[in-house]
């Protein structure tokens, strides 16, 4: 399923943004023929390394990929689903893969008499421009191996990797082991499963049914929860240029510490549950709704597997309790449930997401993606040393109590993207956030908040009412014109403007009203399908048709098609449609004088 998943990404979107990359430093005194007896030796071990999938060509437009992963500035980071190339790709998507069992790969050796003064930044620009280049799928060897050499010395290997085969922790599997056959060091016996055992197993009625589990988990959150995180003014768009920031703090491990001591949880799950808390205070929403994507490796036979296991764990964290304390005894449970619902048809997800989604009016955004790959083997994809032969030890005694640094900016479609990369003795982490909601102080200031909250926690709990107070982040400031809707925020003048361009420039009037209730229109059926519930205000549509022979039906899917980018934005659930606009055209009770000529929840027609 972690195949077919960043396959069709990989037929879809552009190479440089689903290919990933890493750069593995060698050991001072590796010689050439070394280095490559290595990478054979991994090659052999591994299946994944030798597949290939075979289909028939042609051209085929592959839609609504999954959830995915991307490569940001050489840590890999989150991709969301929703945008399909304005072309179409060429190769149709493959339903099989075959495994080798002998061939020949291509080791690119670049010697030089002299390296470029950051030898590692050097690297590391070769393994991104290998990533431009599209794998074939049917033909080509996964990895793109380029060795940098220095007077015959080897220095690195950089390279690009193929999604269809390797994700981030495959990558830091090879990684390792590369290094232990360097050293001389004898490979364990494989225990993990390979590609073709996991599809084995996911096609068993049993991986079958947990595939099924895993979609009617997804449904309750996607039809229950925040569309959109970042549901507010400067949210706009479906991908971002995002300039990355690193903090590296002592300060932070040292609290993480004591507050795992403290409450007896770990480390892990201590930070996972700050960053969701401080999540939810700086947007002002009671769940955290957060993509966690390596976290589908939880059972010990995916943990080292080499393959591409590429599927998010969706984390909804409710964060309606009165301290850190009580929201960490529930971010336990509520993880452990999002990694068991990690395994599921992408195909079949994207059509319920499709389904609930047109059904709610929204469009799901994944604004949040949160990465801990700091108990991997090795740390995959993050800058080399930059002193050529040493392997860096960032979080070593000498880390800073806390720094920020500054790496290239990488277009993302989310709003924040987080990829923890040590949790002891210092924290280590890169984040990449949309600055038209962050700025470069607010950036800071948030990653710095984090630490405080630590620190905070370290001694005693922390009553959430006070997190402005403990960690300088405020709440974001909509404005009284966005209200909460079906758990969603929104701006209901907002929705009146895009409406009345998405119908051509007709006048609308957009209100929210009432409570909880389940609608009939005259299109028939309930609001939001089987099982559905309507939380709090709803949105009605006032539209001037004119002459227009305009239905219901025909505005929601016209407002539907315009909503990617606008997390704003909601469908209203009824709309009402009258002849002309009212003199008094920005008051609901002026429009309720108007003779209604057709109403109704616009659900009928699909998308």
């Amino acid at each position: 399923m972690g195949q077919a998943n960043m396959i069709r990404c990989m037929l879809r979107d552009e190479p440089e943004h689903i290919n990933i990359h890493d750069v593995w430093p060698a050991p001072a005194g590796t010689r050439t023929k070394s280095v490559i007896d290595a990478l054979r030796a991994v090659v052999v071990r591994h299946e994944a390394l030798r597949t290939t999938f075979p289909h028939a060509p042609g051209r085929a437009h592959v839609p609504g990929g999954a959830p995915s992963e991307q490569a940001a500035d050489g840590a890999p980071g989150e991709q969301a689903a929703g945008s399909a190339p304005s072309e179409p790709v060429s190769g149709g998507a493959p339903r099989e893969q075959v495994v080798a069992s002998a061939g020949e790969f291509t080791v690119a050796v670049l010697d030089h008499q002299e390296l470029p003064r950051d030898a590692a930044g050097y690297a590391e620009s070769l393994a991104r421009e290998a990533r431009v280049e599209r794998f074939r799928l049917d033909r080509d060897f996964p990895l793109r191996l380029l060795l940098v050499a220095r007077s015959g010395a080897p220095v690195f290997v950089a390279l690009a990797a193929s999604h269809a085969v390797t994700d981030v922790s495959a990558l830091a599997v090879l990684k390792e082991e590369w290094l232990a056959l360097l050293a001389g060091d004898a490979l364990p016996p494989l225990t993990s499963l390979s590609p073709i055992d996991l599809a084995l197993e996911e096609a068993s009625p049993a991986g079958l049914r947990k595939s099924e589990a895993s979609l009617r988990y997804w449904e309750r959150i996607i039809r229950g929860g925040p569309q959109a995180m970042f549901a507010e003014p400067g949210a706009e768009g479906t991908e971002v240029r995002a300039p990355q920031l690193t903090l590296r703090s002592r300060r932070g491990g040292r609290a993480l510490a004591l507050v795992a001591r403290r409450t007896g949880a770990l480390p892990s799950t201590v930070l996972l549950t700050a960053w969701c808390a401080l999540v939810a205070h700086r947007t002002d929403q009671t769940v955290c709704v957060a993509a966690v994507p390596t976290s589908n490796r939880y059972h010990p036979r995916l943990a080292r597997s080499v393959n591409t296991v590429s599927q998010d764990a969706l984390l909804a964290l409710d964060v309606r309790v009165p301290t850190f304390d009580a929201l960490l005894r529930k971010a336990w449970g509520a993880a452990l449930n999002a990694y068991r619902h990690s395994q599921f048809d992408a195909v079949a997800l994207w059509e319920m997401i499709g389904r609930v989604t047109h059904e709610r009016g929204s469009v799901f955004a994944r604004d949040v993606v949160y990465n801990d790959v700091s108990a991997l083997p090795t740390t995959a994809a993050e800058p080399a040393s930059a002193t050529a032969g040493e392997t860096p030890d960032p979080g070593g005694p000498a880390a800073p109590e806390l720094e920020f640094g500054r790496g290239p900016e990488q277009v993302l479609p989310t709003r924040i993207l987080t990829f923890v990369h040590e949790i002891e003795p210092a924290i280590r982490l890169g984040m990449w956030s949309d600055p038209a909601l962050f700025g470069p102080g607010e950036a800071e200031g948030f990653l710095t908040g984090l630490v405080r909250l630590l620190e905070a926690a370290a001694t005693e709990d922390v009553p959430l009412a006070s997190l402005t107070e403990v960690t300088g982040v405020r709440p974001v400031e909509r404005g009284p014109d966005w209200c909460l809707v079906d758990g969603s925020w929104t701006s209901p003048p907002l929705v009146a403007e895009m409406l009345g361009k998405a119908l051509g420039g007709l006048p609308v009037h957009v209100t929210a009203e009432g409570g909880p209730r389940t609608d009939e229109g005259s299109d028939g059926g309930p609001y939001g399908g089987p099982d559905s519930t309507a939380h709090g205000p709803a949105l009605t549509a006032y539209i001037a048709a004119g002459g227009t022979p305009l239905t219901p039906e025909d505005a929601h899917t016209a407002l539907m098609d315009a909503l990617p980018g606008h997390p704003g934005v909601l469908a209203p659930r009824r709309y009402v449609i009258v002849q002309d606009p009212p003199v008094e055209a920005d008051r609901s009770s002026a429009w309720l004088r108007q003779r209604i000529l057709r109403e109704g929840t616009g659900r009928n027609r699909r998308m």
